[in-house]
């Protein structure tokens, strides 16, 4: 063990020394394709190197690397990537903490990023990445502990100098033990309240005690005290674990960047070669998850917020290392299915769920638990045994005739449909997908291993199937009433057990789904790029833009048509019936589109200021009869009475919770409130819901219907006469009437010039402020100003009321536009410092960077300037989040498509000049949001009745 007055190894000197050796590597990526390994020049580091499986469509190259140290690292080259990414994955978490010191692997993971041999600043790795436009972050879970960042491509190799000396010469300051542990009870405070973490609480009170996986895992100033005189100090017992676990042949690390292959590897090969080999493996889990011979057991345990759940958990072997025929992937799909005749359905229409999911979780390698959740309507909650009863009469069906040979290849033909039309998310993401894939699956199909169904293992699946018995149940009901003196130790959760419950009735109507048939034929890409949407009808009522795109490699469309309507969000009853609306399009057509879900497309309704939405998202081939079944639906499906109080119950249920949601949360809407108009409070929409009834629905379907005007948008590979065929088929169907400018606009309203405290509704125990800072015009230029200066502000705000000053664990400074209106949003969310303490600090904090304002230089600002920059043009990483991009420019008054890149190149010319004349105005129109607990909620209307609308210029 090491003492804290004993130097850790220099490796950093060793490390500089390496020069990395450059591989030759083929690119081969048939569908198929087995992994292909590369001959090796003699003394290289690089044990072996080999190409893995990917698409056929995938452009991408790749290269797995296993180092001498026995590190692997996946490589990843997109000449188009237009920002590099890392993860780090060991294969450690918190299943690996001391009893006497719970929460020891999450600390450890935050102390790894304050200061390095090389790199001693605490801020050091931090600043670096936020310079170079980029982000940073890691998290704990029971078996892996990942670390990640993203960052402007050409800071690559700076980034991974710093990331590298995390697993090298982390330097365990002693003086940022204390801040850091505060700022982990911080963490856990801020989660105290959250629904799952409460329900895993009581969850590992059932499960074995002696299973390492149930462990109190985030850890508190409690479980990480200091430990009595004479013992280990805290210091030397993180040194300990970070050696007794952290070693190469436990870490995984992948690299997304738009570098060659070879030079990626020579920059891994130089900073990783020199990990510490301790000969470790990846720790295994042996003990039980479940003791079956407590089973079967039925719990109960109070939710806090206003929602009933019923799940029931079956211990299963972990079918993780079944990932090429995957057993439980059929059972999981017909226990799941929400079409006609499933057991959803069967709920539904006796009005006792509103939802279902099945599936297999919690898995340790070698147990595992697969879970029916099911969210229940009041009526639901009285009859769990009734659900229970007919949950294991849907497995019987599944045992009996479920497991035919054609319903596992149709699942399999899915499969290969999305492996080879995957569209990749952005680096970051993908790193760290690829470092957990490649903890778990072998190198050759780190990519694969998702989509993989090499043949159905019928002995396999029986072995699943035999599990899902009433003998080898944990039923776990949740509701808000329950009441018990037992409590959760680690949470606050009331729960009891109760004795078997006598058997329930089976509900009828349960039939297996029939072959698909939305399955997609015609997966040819059409050749044909456009630049951005251009105008595909225009004329007074009705506006459609179109843009043709082959880049993603997926013959996929995104539609979206907005149905605006002048009285939409006029009053909280217009408002609450927009949402009814759109609510109840989505139910009626859950059971007959879910089919289309599954075989690739996708529709929902979602309502919005002015209107609603109707979202298409999927295959070219078929799309077209989908939006003519949907748009039918609306105009002329029955609206039922259950279907009405199901979609009502569901928005009530949002509404009555409001208040336990984040704080964060709440606070950003009640300055939407103040500061947007029309806007209605959650207390406002629940109050006028309760005065609406199924008539008032059709009513308003009617006029809504009555007195339209579209907008409407098609981004993907589809040509300019598909679009426009599509586009008569939504304006024939749905005759929009009115024009734009019979629209009202959402407007942005303009900040108080004497300063005002807002108090959100929420009953958290937690304290916030959110301090907003508002712009003096909605201009292009104004914009970018905001955008850089929040650029500026956002690290040493976080170093010094989060690291130095240990205010909370949510804190951060960033760019924060009401629509066109430009603002800052400085936020501080704290376990236990009162939200005036908090405002005063952030008070000294801008009058000390005010100073620090006075004197930058333009030379400091550069590189806050190019963040904003490289930010702003970052490419689209997927159709669906560029057709969004596009989409949303449509609500704005002056519809543009390339505002983006205009602020972008703004951004580049702000000056220092600019941003001292803009800190005055800043400082003395600002809006806080403050709430301790206990503090009664603002009455907004006032506030936002008394602002004016946000015109140009102030």
């Amino acid at each position: 063990m090491l003492r804290s007055n004993e130097p850790l190894p220099n490796h950093y000197a060793a490390r500089q020394a390496l020069i990395g050796v450059v591989i030759g590597v083929a690119w081969y990526v048939p569908s198929f394709a087995f992994a292909e390994n590369t001959a090796l020049t003699p003394d290289t580091p690089v044990k072996d190197a080999i190409t893995p499986i990917v698409s056929p469509f995938d452009e991408r190259d790749y290269r797995v690397l296993t180092l001498e140290n026995g590190l692997q690292a996946l490589l990843v080259s997109d000449p188009d990537a237009d920002k590099a990414a890392a993860s780090m994955n060991v294969r450690v978490g918190s299943a690996q903490d001391p009893d006497d010191l719970q929460g020891l692997a999450h600390f450890l993971e935050h102390m790894l990023f304050l200061g390095t041999e090389p790199y001693p600043q605490s801020d050091a790795y931090q600043r670096y990445i936020s310079d170079n436009a980029g982000s940073h972050n890691a998290f704990t879970a029971q078996q892996d502990t990942n670390y990640f960042f993203d960052i402007e491509p050409s800071a690559l190799p700076g980034a991974l100098d710093r990331f590298s000396e995390f697993f090298l010469s982390p330097l365990f300051n002693a003086d940022q033990l204390e801040s850091e542990r505060n700022i982990v009870h911080s963490e856990y405070m801020a989660r105290i309240r959250d629904e799952s973490r409460r329900e895993n609480d009581v969850l590992n009170q059932l499960l074995n005690p002696d299973n390492a996986t149930t462990g109190f895992a985030v850890g508190s100033r409690d479980t990480l005290a200091s430990p009595p005189e004479g013992e280990a100090t805290l210091r030397e017992r993180v040194i300990d674990f970070y050696h007794r676990y952290y070693d190469a042949n436990v870490m995984k690390l992948a690299i997304v960047a738009p570098q060659p292959l070879d030079t990626l590897e020579a920059l891994v090969v130089e900073r990783f070669a020199s990990l510490p080999d301790n000969d470790l493996s990846v720790p295994t889990i042996d003990a039980p998850l479940v003791d079956p011979d407590t089973l079967p057991r039925y719990i109960e345990r109070q939710s806090l917020q206003d929602r009933r759940q019923l799940r029931f958990y079956f211990p299963i072997p972990d079918p993780t290392d079944d990932y090429r025929t995957k057993p439980t992937q059929l059972i999981s799909h017909l226990l799941g299915d929400e079409g006609d005749g499933s057991l959803l359905a069967a709920l539904r229409k006796e009005g006792l769920a509103d939802a279902l999911s099945a599936g297999v979780g919690r898995g340790d390698g070698n147990e595992a638990l697969f879970t029916v959740s099911i969210s229940l309507t009041p009526a639901g909650a009285q009859r769990l045994d009734d659900i229970e009863a007919t949950l294991f009469a849907a497995i019987e069906q599944i045992r009996k005739e479920g497991l035919a040979e054609w319903r596992y290849e149709e699942q399999q033909n899915l499969n290969e449909q999305a492996f080879r039309f995957q569209q990749h998310g952005a680096p970051q993401q993908e790193a760290t997908r690829l470092a957990m894939s490649l903890s778990r699956y072998p190198v050759d199909d780190v990519q694969y291993a998702p989509y993989r169904m090499d043949g159905m293992d019928s002995e396999r699946q029986q072995v699943y199937l035999d599990a899902l018995t009433p003998d080898n149940m944990l039923r776990f009901y949740s509701a808000p009433d329950v009441e018990s003196d037992t409590i959760s130790p680690w949470f606050n959760t009331q729960w009891k057990e109760l004795p078997p419950t006598q058997p329930g009735q089976t509900l009828g109507g349960l039939a297996l789904p029939e072959p698909n048939p939305f399955i997609a034929s015609d997966l040819t890409l059409k050749a044909g790029q456009d630049e951005r949407p251009e105008t595909l009808i225009d004329v007074p009522s009705f506006t459609a833009w179109h843009m043709q795109d082959s880049r993603f490699n997926t013959p996929s469309v995104e539609w979206r048509v907005s149905l605006q309507h002048p009285s939409a969000s006029y009053s909280p009853e217009e408002a609450v019936l927009t949402r009814l609306l759109a609510g109840w399009l989505n139910d009626s057509l859950n059971e007959s589109l879910y089919p289309a879900w599954l075989a690739g497309q996708s529709f929902s309704a979602y309502p919005h200021g002015r209107g609603i939405t109707l979202s298409f998202s999927g295959w070219r081939d078929g799309q077209t009869p989908l939006i003519e079944q949907a748009i039918e639906q609306l105009k002329h499906a029955d609206i039922s009475p259950g279907a009405f109080e199901r979609v009502r119950y569901q928005f009530q249920r949002e509404w009555r919770n409001a208040p336990q949601a984040s704080l964060y949360g709440q606070a950003s809407r009640a300055l939407g409130e103040a500061l947007l108009t029309p806007q209605w409070s959650t207390a406002e929409l629940l109050d006028a819901s309760q005065r609406l009834e199924r008539h008032h629905l059709e009513n308003f379907r009617k006029r809504f219907l009555d007195a339209l005007y579209i907008d409407a948008m098609a981004v993907g590979n589809l040509d300019q006469d598909l679009a426009r065929k599509q586009a008569n088929v939504i304006r024939g169907a749905l005759t929009p009437r009115l024009t734009r400018e019979d629209i009202p606009t959402l407007e942005p309203l303009q900040v108080s010039n004497e300063s005002a405290v807002l108090h959100p509704h929420s009953t958290r125990e937690e304290s916030l402020v959110l301090r907003y800072l508002q712009g003096r015009d909605k201009t292009a230029e104004e914009q970018a100003r905001l955008s850089v200066l929040a650029q500026w502000l956002d690290t040493p705000f976080y170093q010094q009321l989060r690291t130095e000053e240990q205010l909370g664990y949510i804190v951060n400074a960033g760019y924060s536009p009401l629509l066109e209106a430009p603002g800052i949003a400085l936020v501080v969310q704290s376990p236990d410092v009162e939200s005036g303490v908090i405002a005063e600090r952030m008070d000294a904090f801008m009058a000390a960077a005010g100073e620090r304002l006075n004197t930058l230089t333009e030379e400091a600002l550069a590189p806050h300037r190019q963040a904003v920059h490289s930010r702003l043009t970052q490419r689209d990483t997927s159709l669906q989040g560029m057709a969004n991009r596009y989409w949303q420019a449509t609500a704005l008054e002056d519809v543009r498509f390339d505002r983006r890149e205009q602020l972008a190149t703004l951004a580049l010319d702000v000056s220092v000049r600019e941003l001292q004349a803009l800190w005055p105005t800043l400082q003395s129109h600002q809006l806080d949001i403050r709430y301790n607990p206990g503090d009664s909620p603002s009455d907004i209307t006032p506030y936002r009745e008394a602002r004016v609308p946000f015109t140009d210029p102030r």
